[in-house]
């Protein structure tokens, strides 16, 4: 097959990963910058260029946008889409994924267990929203916050109101989430292909942080699942549209809580932790999946 990968710096592991998968399994593969894109958007025959060479003939797409370029970068994988080439991930549940208010609100109506999360627009609603979330300690995060950016544990009530009001002085959109005292500043990346959890990795925060994302100095070791985070982790994927998804849960004691669901994770930390060639897994989805198109059946909202 002749694979494309959007991705803005072809030198990162993942990216560099994916090449070597899919060339180790006889494909063929070229790495594109997103940026560079550009659309001819009509209904004969839609096309995508880079540079005066026109993008054809794609069997699939391995959409790795960040999260900065989502905007542009979804617009031109719905052109891959709209040129029949098959996406890993569907510009639409990318998009779905990528706001994490709405993607609160979709796991929510799912039953999908959750942090009690709260959101307002007004300043004067501020002590009602603290207390809707259980007052402090509580976790406030920027809505377009990444890689543990714009998260802050307020541990009191003086403190939540004073972020709250200084975010929402700046116009910034945040959320509050309780917080979850038990996970210990752990939280647990589940890898999910298909309806499978392939790969998790438990992450440890370092000392005197509470964020256990790895670009935070948080540690990765090899975890057990239960088969009630194995079944959450799944459900959230699909939830959001999702065939390839990385599912961040704690462990709370009332259950599973999805804290997230990546649409492009990582695989260093996964990979490390694991020993798992999780790359070798992801062209193999491919395999069996884009000749027929199968797609996650799109959620609604």
């Amino acid at each position: 097959m002749k694979l494309a990968i959007l991705s803005r710096n072809a030198q990162l592991y993942s990216t560099r990963r994916m090449v070597e998968a899919a060339k180790a399994r006889g494909h063929d593969v070229q790495v594109v910058d997103v940026l560079k894109c550009y659309m001819n958007i009509n209904m004969q025959h839609p096309e995508i260029h880079v540079k005066g060479e026109v993008l054809s003939d794609f069997d699939a797409v391995i959409p790795r946008i960040g999260a900065s370029v989502t905007f542009y970068g979804t617009a031109v994988l719905r052109q891959f889409e709209m040129m029949g080439t098959y996406p890993l991930n569907e510009s639409v549940a990318i998009s779905r994924s990528r706001d994490k208010l709405r993607s609160m609100q979709l796991l929510s109506r799912k039953g999908i267990g959750l942090p009690i999360t709260g959101f307002a627009n007004k300043p004067s609603d501020i002590p009602d929203l603290v207390k809707m979330v259980g007052g402090a300690p509580l976790v406030i995060k920027l809505l377009e916050g990444t890689q543990g950016i714009g998260v802050v544990l307020a541990e009191t009530r003086q403190a939540a109101e004073s972020v709250l009001e200084a975010f929402m002085g700046l116009k910034a959109s945040v959320m509050v989430q309780e917080y979850i005292k038990e996970a210990g500043g752990a939280d647990i990346r589940c890898f999910v292909i298909g309806d499978k959890v392939i790969a998790a990795m438990k992450r440890q925060a370092k000392a005197g942080e509470f964020r256990s994302n790895l670009h935070r100095g948080g540690a990765a070791s090899l975890v057990r699942l239960t088969p009630e985070e194995r079944s959450t982790a799944v459900r959230a994927a699909r939830t959001m549209g999702l065939n390839v998804a990385g599912v961040d849960i704690l462990r709370s004691n009332h259950g599973p809580l999805v804290m997230e669901v990546n649409s492009s994770p990582g695989l260093e930390g996964i990979e490390a932790a694991t020993g798992l060639d999780v790359a070798d897994r992801i062209i193999q989805f491919i395999e069996k999946n884009a000749s027929s198109h199968k797609t996650r059946t799109r959620g609604k909202g």
